[in-house]
This record gives structure tokens, sequence and C-alpha cells, in this order.
């Protein structure tokens, strides 16, 4: 029925299916059958229930094809997805699955191609692994027990006295000619009976063979060898007549033949030889213990028969093979379990159970360990072996603040506390000794808390406890009984951050650990604020405040201030320290590039005075001045600080540059900061301190861009230009127009321009050259004029110095900038005007009948 359903063309049987006597690989042909047919899983089931095969079946053939499209072997564990059921599988639509999915099955599993039970069968595997065989090998020395038949190939050497050498075949008589000495006989003898006979024909020739002390020698060797035919009988899996090598033996031919199959015995292979039973191979002898004893070497017209098995057992349990096994008449349990490699770890090897089958029902057997020798089994007995217990005669533990905590054994005599604790190496220096609790677990299973005092029992003063098996000693640390203390400093200090209190840690030692103070905390103070406990005033800190000197030093009396758990330390920021500020003048002055601010009122003209003054070429009203916008994000001080070091470490390390010792130390000192994993807290820390009004504007402008974007667009930039009129802050310093600068501003001033730009809505848009008379008109005429989506009123003007003017409106007459040399001529286009719809239209008719009519009725009245 298997094998007709596996290679049928049609599924018209599939009510009769046994889905556990089917192989993989017939699983496989069966999805391809119903592949063809058309159907997906849900429809094959349903097929499967209309043709009558029971709900059970059903449910087996679809856990076998999800493992297979899971790729998952039964018996192996599937490894799950978080969030994923036990036994769901990745879900597939339909059957179209790739075909290279069985073909990496078929490479992971050898025995790809058995059934669940044939896999159960002690050596069934052996001739079905792919990674073995049985050929016979023809690389040995010519075994003299060897049978020469026709087409053996006898090569003969002679040396000695006499050279020489012959290489003849076996005729169909069973003879060899010698040239010059006719025909010899060796048909049915073996090697070493026709030696002589041999040695006596080529004595006529070379007569040093013969005598008392010969001095010339014989030997023969076999050099093709003939091939055999052999009868394979019996519960095989491919019986029939085979051809193999002379050398071939019984496992050779099994092999050949496939093996025995469900039905047939591993333990009695008869060998048959002119109707002649000559021997009897017993597979286990191999499996079990390697021998080859009872291999029988095959000879022509061999007959081997692989008869019925006629006791076989199922064993389970924890034993290192379970399955079934073939037991001969004479063994006994215990040769059973010597079979199944031993029991496992997890047996319980004091029993086992058999159960067996009698003439109308099953009995059960319960069989001691003094009994396995001497039980014998019989044919379908299945014996299970259980497991041992998941619990412990003798166990205790300790656990906590002791040196050695785990599990330790209950000596015969008994233990108490004391004792447990000697065993764990004794109590640690944070063990809270005044109280520890004592787990028991009670004669019904449910668990009894008892308090110890742990500190009576090891002075004596307390009398011990006896332990009992699986008692668990729990004693805490004194830090499991209470919050755990830090304190925590930031501000200018080097490494800001939270440190683990220490009793008697003054500021002094805290600073210390922080790495010291940054130069910003000159002629500053340091704030410690205290948590207050037992307040109920309102008051919510305690504030100490400590000076520091302008050499970065603390008082005597300040430093040996003793902090207190939770004390958050504030250094403060000098109020007198100022980083320079840069500021930058680019272009037309004398001394172009990077300046610091030297007080916070400079404006404008004080840094070009600084720069040298506008030179020869400068064109003062295209001068522009960039700013940074609120986002713009500025480096941290940390951050400037780490690219100076860099800069540093690049400077000292050039290339072909000796260091002195104190470079050297300096350049150790530096690349050991930077490599500090604590900078990028404090990158992050400082970030944090800034303020959100950046932030808030930036989300408040941006709901309003995307609430109309016909009506604004904004751009976020972090940097922007300001108009300003370089020419009349020069001329009046300190007035309106000459702005206070602002680190990173940029000072821009060009070369003197000549030329006018035209953008936008022209029909040319181009760059012409600047000629004072002319007006706006005119420059748009030389981009070709407006062109007709031109927005003419709306026209506006961009400075050189990035001011803006729009074109003006009185009436009916349009008041356009004037034009200056570098200026920017931008023509925007009309709004895209939306057509009337066919309802607009109907309402706009309604609306002016409607209008109509009260008009004449007003008339009339």
């Amino acid at each position: 029925m298997l094998v007709q359903l596996g290679y049928s063309q049609s599924m018209n049987d599939i009510q009769n299916l046994k889905v556990d006597n089917l192989s993989d690989a017939q699983i496989e042909q069966l999805i391809k059958r119903a592949e063809s047919a058309g159907m997906n899983e849900s429809q094959l089931e349903a097929y499967a229930r209309e043709r009558g095969m029971p709900a059970s079946e059903v449910g087996k053939l679809r856990d076998r094809i999800q493992q297979l499209r899971s790729g998952i072997r039964p018996g192996q564990q599937q490894q799950m997805r978080p969030g994923q059921q036990a036994g769901q599988v990745r879900q597939i639509a339909g059957f179209n699955m790739n075909p290279a999915l069985f073909d990496s099955i078929r490479r992971a599993d050898p025995y790809f191609d058995l059934t669940p039970e044939q896999k159960k069968i002690f050596g069934y595997k052996l001739f079905h692994n792919r990674s073995l065989t049985f050929n016979p090998s023809l690389n040995i020395p010519t075994p003299g027990s060897y049978v020469i038949g026709t087409g053996d190939q006898l090569i003969i050497d002679v040396y000695g006295a006499s050279q020489q050498s012959y290489e003849l075949t076996v005729t169909t008589e069973g003879r060899i000619m010698i040239p010059n000495l006719g025909p010899i006989s060796v048909g049915g003898s073996t090697v070493d009976a026709a030696r002589p006979r041999i040695r006596q024909q080529l004595a006529k020739i070379y007569s040093g063979l013969l005598g008392s002390n010969p001095n010339t020698f014989l030997e023969i060797r076999l050099g093709n060898i003939r091939s055999i035919s052999v009868s394979m009988v019996g519960e095989l899996i491919k019986p029939g007549t085979y051809t193999l090598p002379s050398f071939a033996s019984v496992f050779n031919a099994l092999y050949a033949a496939g093996g025995p199959n469900e039905n047939g015995t591993f333990r009695n292979i008869q060998v048959y030889r002119d109707s002649k039973l000559i021997g009897e191979v017993d597979i286990y002898d191999f499996l079990i213990k390697g021998e080859h004893s009872t291999n029988v070497t095959l000879r022509d017209n061999d007959v081997v028969i692989v008869q019925p098995f006629r006791n076989r057992v199922e064993l389970k349990g924890p034993v290192r093979r379970e399955g079934y096994f073939e037991m001969k008449p004479e063994e006994s349990v215990l040769d059973l379990i010597n079979f199944a490699g031993g029991f496992s770890s997890m047996a319980y090897k004091e029993r086992v159970t058999i159960r067996r089958a009698t003439g109308e029902q099953m009995k059960v057997h319960d069989l001691n360990t003094e009994n396995f020798s001497s039980f014998s089994l019989q044919d379908g007995d299945e014996i299970t072996v259980g497991e041992r217990l998941n619990r412990f005669e003798n166990r205790v533990q300790v656990s906590g603040a002791v040196f050695r905590p785990g599990e330790f054994s209950i000596p015969e005599e008994g233990m108490g506390i004391r004792t447990l604790i000697e065993k764990a190496e004794g109590l640690r220096g944070d063990a809270f000794s005044g109280r520890a609790i004592l787990y028991r677990t009670k004669e019904d299973l449910t668990l009894e808390s008892r308090s110890v005092d742990l500190k009576g029992i090891l002075d004596g003063t307390v009398p011990d406890i006896e332990l009992r098996r699986e008692d668990v000693l729990s004693i805490p640390s004194r830090y499991d009984l209470k919050e755990e203390y830090y304190v925590r400093i930031t501000g200018e200090i080097n490494i800001p951050g939270a440190y683990a209190y220490a009793e008697n840690l003054t500021v002094s030692d805290l600073v210390l650990k922080a790495g010291g103070f940054k130069d910003a905390a000159s002629n500053s103070y340091i704030e410690i604020a205290r948590r207050v406990r037992n307040d109920i005033s309102g008051k919510i800190a305690e504030i100490i405040n400590i000076d520091v000197d302008p050499q970065l030093n603390l008082s005597s009396e300040d430093a040996s201030v003793i902090l207190q758990p939770f004390d958050h330390i504030f250094v403060r920021r000098s109020p007198g320290f100022q980083r320079e500020r840069i500021v930058e003048v680019q272009g037309e002055v004398f001394y172009p590039g990077e300046f610091a601010l030297s007080n916070a009122n400079e404006r404008i003209s004080d840094l070009i005075r600084r720069a040298g003054g506008l030179n020869q070429f400068a064109y003062p009203k295209g001068a522009t001045l960039i700013r940074r916008t609120e986002y713009f994000q500025p480096l941290t001080e940390s951050e400037i600080k780490e690219q100076n070091l860099r800069s540093v470490v690049a400077k000292l390390t050039r290339e072909g540059m000796s260091l002195s010792e104190a470079e050297d130390i300096a350049l150790e000192r530096i690349e050991k900061r930077l490599l500090d994993k604590e900078e990028a807290k404090v990158k992050m820390e400082e970030k944090e301190k800034q303020t959100l009004a950046s932030r808030f504007r930036a989300e408040r402008l941006q709901d309003v861009s995307v609430g109309d974007t016909s009506l604004v667009q904004y751009e976020f930039k972090e940097q922007e230009l300001i108009g300003i009129n370089l020419g009349t802050i020069m001329a009046n310093p300190g007035s309106a127009q000459d702005l206070i600068l602002e680190e990173g501003d940029i000072i821009s001033i060009p070369k003197e321009l000549q030329t006018v730009r035209m953008r936008g809505e022209v029909l040319f848009p181009t760059t012409a050259r600047y000629q004072e008379l002319r007006g706006f008109k005119s420059y748009i005429s030389r981009a070709g004029g407006f062109t007709e989506d031109a927005r003419r009123g709306k026209s506006y003007v961009v400075y050189a110095n990035g001011d803006v003017q729009r074109t003006r409106k009185f009436l009916f007459v349009k008041f356009y900038p004037h034009i200056e040399p570098g200026a920017e001529i931008i023509v925007p286009q009309k709004p895209e005007r939306q057509p009337m719809t066919p309802q607009a239209w109907i309402g706009l008719a309604t609306s002016m009948a409607t209008l109509a009519l009260l008009i004449s009725n007003f008339t009339n009245n």
C-alpha cells in the first residue's frame, strides 16, 4: 500500500493512508501529486476527509507537511522566534515551495527516505547510509583460501636463478595454459592447493624449483578477478540475482540488495551453497562488537536468504538507542540493554516495565535489576525504562552574603547551619548576621519560612538548627536592605557625574576623583545640596557654600567637609570667566581673517578698524553681515577642547619630528584623555543643558509652514544675511546701524560690483552690465521683458548687502525699486488660478437669478 501510494499516479486510496509509515520522500511525492492536481493544503485535507481518512490521520498529515515546509525533521526541536506559539510554523500560501527545500533536507538527513518506523529498527540504517559502502577491497594480498574459478587471471612470477612471469586466464574448463608445458587444472582449487601443482609442472622447465636446496622460486597472485552471481531472496528491499566481485561477502551482497526490509531478520541471515547451509550471519555482531567472523565470502551461485524476524521487541525510555531490537531465545533483558548502548544518565536503572501480549489481553511485568540477566523476552514485548526522579535526597542550599553560595550535601550523620556556613567558607563582611531566613520544604511539598538568629548560632548562644533535605538558607547583605548610596558632582569639573558613596568622603576627595576643577571654576564657589530628612516645614534642600580661590584650591576647613549620601555638589562657573568669541572679516580689508572680540559691546566699526580699514577696492554698499540663527548648533566646550587636543596631538606626532621627554609625557597624557569613555557622557550632559527656546520656535514655525504651504514656506537655516550700510556705519560709529557683534559673525566686504542680475518670470534671465542711468524697466527689457505669468506688482530687488526692496503701487502707478551695482531683480510667478467647476457656475447663476428676482420684486412694489 505504501509503495502504491508513493509512486502511483492518483490519490484515490488516500483514505487507507497511514501517515506514520510514510517516509519524508513519500510525503514529498504526495505534495507534488496535490500540486499537479491544483490543490492547496486545505483542499488536500478536505479531499482526504471526503475520501474517508480518519481525523487523526488528517492531523498527522498536516503536521508532517508543516515539518517539511519548515525544514524540521521529526523529533527535532524547533527554535521559535519571540512571541511565536509552540507548534506554530511559518505559513506559506498553497504548496508553491522551492524544490531546493527538499534537496537541502536530503543533504542534511542521510536517512531522508526512511519512514519513522524504519528508523527505529536497530540496524536498518546500516544499509541506507550514503556515507557507508560495503564494496569489497581489491587492494589486498591474494588470500590463500581463495577458490580459483573461470575468468580469474593468475600471475605466476618465477624468480631466483631463473626469471620469468606468466599472466594466465582460467578457461571455462578450469585450466590454465602455460607455454611449452600444456594445460594445468586449477578450477575449484584454492590458491594454496594450486601452488604445488603449478610448481610441479614448471619444474620441468625450471629444475631449480625442486630439491632440498632450490635456487628458483615461485609466487602466484591474482590479477583481474572474475565476477560471481549471487541470488538474494527473502525479506529484502530489492531481492534478486546480483553480479558481484569474487571477493564479495554477505555484507556486500546485502548492501547491493538494499538490506533487510521491515520484516527481515538481522540476526539469522542464511547462506546456502550447493543446496547446503554453510553459514549464518548475525549483523548485530558487526554493529555491537565490530566482528566479521561470520561474514562468509561468497561463491558463484550462492544463495543468501533473509528470513522474517522471529522475536522483535521495542525498548523505550532514557537509553542510548531507543527502537526495535531483534532478540535470540537465549538472550535476556541485559543483552537488550547492551544492544541499546546502556542506560542514559537520566534513566532509573533499578527497574524496567515490560508489557507483553498474552493470548487474549496484555500483561505487565515489573523486572528488578537482579532479574535482568535471567528474564527472556518474547516477540512483541514492549520494554519501558523509567526516568529518575528530579529530586535530591541530601541537598541543601545557601545563598546571599557567603563566599561560596551554592548547593551542598548533607552527610549521613547530619549537619547544622553552622557547618553549612563553614562549608560555604564563612560570611562575607557585608552579611547581615542579625537575621537570616531558612526556607524548608514540608512533606506535602509546601514551603515553610523560618527566621534564624545567625549571629547567635555562630556565637554558640543559640542552639543550632538541624538541616533537612531541600532546605535553603538565605543570608541577606546589608546593602540588600538599604538604598544604594551615591553622591553627584556637576558643573565646572573635568569628569562630572555620579560616584559611589564612601564613609568619611570629603569634598576634596570627590573633586580629586572627578578629575579636578576646570579653569572656569577659578574665583568661584561650590554649592552642596543635601537632602532634608524629617523636616515638615517645607524646606526642600539644605544648601552649603564653599569658596574656590584663584589657584583652584579649597581652604583646609572647606576641603574637610564630610559628604553625606545623595549630596549633589555644584561647581559654579566664575563670574569673570569668559571664553574667547571669534568673528571673521572677509574681503576687501587690509587684514582679513578671524578676530577675537575684545569686549561684549564691540561693534562693526570697531572690528573694521582692527582689520586695518577698507582698502581701495572695497565696495561698502555691498558689505553683508552673516549671523548665526537660533538653529545653529555650536560646538560644546568639551567638543572644542577635544578638537584642540587632537590638534596638539597632530602637531606632536608629525613625521620625522623627535620629541623631548616632557613632550612624550604630555602626548601620552593627552591621548589617554581623548580615549576616555567618559568624554561621550560629558558631551551628552552639556548638550542637554542647552535651552529649549530654539527648539520650540522651530516647532512653532514648522507647524505654520505645514499648516498652509501655499501661503508661506520656511527654510530653517543655520546662518542668515543681515543687510548693513557699511558706509554709514564707518561715517557714524556707534550709531543705531553700527550693530554689536556676536560670536560667529562674518562681515563680508566685496570688491566693487558692476553687474545686475535678472531672475524669475522674465523671457531671458541673464546678467547685465550696470549703467547708472538705467532703471528697473530698462533692465527688465535687457532680459526680454516680462513673461505672461509674471506678477509685476510683486517684483522686488535684492541688493548686494542683503537688503530687499519691493515694488510699490499708488493708485494705478507702480514705483519700482532703484537699481545699484550687484543688485538682483526677482520677478515672481502669478499664483495658479483654479477654473470654476460646473457646480460653481450653477451656484453663481442661481445667486444672480435670485438677486434679479429680488430687485424685480422690490421695483414692482
